[in-house]
């Protein structure tokens, strides 16, 4: 059996684990809706949401690197085209939170509407017939360029095209344009529309730093799993993970900028209608959640990776991805479980299971995109720069 048959093969055995247990637990899920289906409707949103965060954060980052260049994105760029290529799967996934739409957003109860002047002010806006359009509407557009990317990428490694890279870099101008606008509208939509009488001007690039910061930590996370088998043993240098470190500090220092940032101005302004969202996350537990993510979403992961040995050893960097993965997840958690118990915080089973059960089926999506391409594209045009990239001091 050849390296890259070994590959295939523990990729295949992923893939068969993960939607295993994806299947289990989405059906755990299924379960608790009978008995709970306003909590189910709320796990699920904050599960999907976080998975979502991935694929997307993975289709900008994508975007980004061939905008802009750099070995740094060699590395990563199959791991990154196999995490975008999860949208259409996820679309399919959106499905469940549309038959919840009456139990998660109080916009969609005519009852609260009727009753409420500022819910009747934004009604043009939040109704369920035009939520459902601008949904729509973001998956044609992610689906659509996670498909161009990813044809055009194994087209390129089919002929070798040089053409084919100038092309990729035209579409990922625009292309991170339309993300910025959809996924503006979209956490509108989606979570920020669980409080419709608060508002964040800031909100949407908020939502999309954390995003990115998710795709980017995901992405290095596989990459030194991979890191000593080919063909990226052949390839991969500490150098390569010290720029890969650098990068993820950056990120992790605008969330933490554009968090702060949001915070301030609003508790600055000190407006009811703007400080009531951070009140009811300033008590209750929640404000120890709040604590939580400061230090270990920013703070730990902030002093670690200005270390240069962190960066270029492999354990360490590995570490501190994993830390930003499953900080992404509590810090999802902190935007949306308040909106429904301010009064404390509340971790239900299905707050465990529904982030399992959704990660099963994107794993195991994943997987199978990752397998069907080679690992590292052989006709990118910074292959020569990734291949002599410093090696060692």
């Amino acid at each position: 059996m050849t390296r890259t048959e070994v590959v295939h093969s523990e990729l295949d055995r992923i893939q068969r684990r993960s939607l295993l247990v994806g299947g289990v637990g989405l059906t755990l899920c299924v379960g608790g809706a009978l008995l709970d289906p306003a909590q189910f409707f709320q796990s699920y949103l904050f599960a999907y949401l976080f998975w979502i965060g991935i694929a997307l954060g993975s289709l900008a980052i994508l975007m980004l690197h061939h905008l802009v260049g750099g070995a740094w994105g060699f590395v990563i760029r199959r791991v990154l085209e196999a995490a975008a290529g999860t949208l259409p799967v996820m679309a399919l996934l959106f499905v469940p939170i549309l038959f919840g739409l009456h139990d998660l957003y109080v916009w969609a109860r005519p009852e609260a509407v009727a009753g409420s002047e500022l819910l009747q002010h934004k009604s043009p806006y939040l109704n369920v017939p035009f939520f459902l359009i601008r949904t729509a509407i973001y998956f044609a557009a992610w689906i659509g360029l996670a498909f161009l990317f990813n044809e055009w990428s194994l087209e390129q490694d089919r002929t070798g095209e040089p053409a084919l890279s100038r092309r990729l870099q035209m579409l990922s101008g625009p292309g991170l344009l339309v993300y910025g606008l959809t996924m503006t509208f979209g956490s509108i939509d989606w979570v920020m529309s669980l409080e419709p009488e608060w508002f964040s001007t800031i909100y949407g690039i908020t939502f999309m730093v954390g995003q990115a910061l998710a795709g980017f930590a995901f992405a290095i996370l596989i990459a030194v799993l991979l890191a000593d088998r080919q063909p990226l043993a052949g390839v991969v240098s500490a150098a390569h993970f010290h720029d890969l470190g650098n990068l993820l500090l950056a990120f992790v220092m605008l969330w933490a900028y554009m968090a702060f940032s949001q915070f301030l101005i609003i508790w600055t302004g000190n407006l009811p209608e703007e400080i009531t969202w951070y009140l009811h996350r300033a008590g209750g537990g929640w404000n120890w959640v709040g604590l939580f993510v400061v230090i270990f979403h920013f703070a730990v992961p902030f002093l670690l990776l200005l270390s240069r040995g962190a960066k270029r050893r492999l354990h360490m960097l590995f570490a501190v991805a994993m830390t930003i993965v499953v900080m992404r997840l509590v810090d999802l958690f902190w935007l949306v479980a308040p909106a429904f118990h301010p009064s404390g915080v509340r971790v239900h089973w299905m707050d465990l299971v529904a982030p399992i059960g959704v990660g099963g089926i994107w794993m195991g999506v994943f997987a199978r995109q990752l397998k069907g391409r080679p690992l590292l594209p052989p006709h990118d045009p910074y292959v020569k720069e990734a291949f002599h990239h410093e090696r060692g001091a």
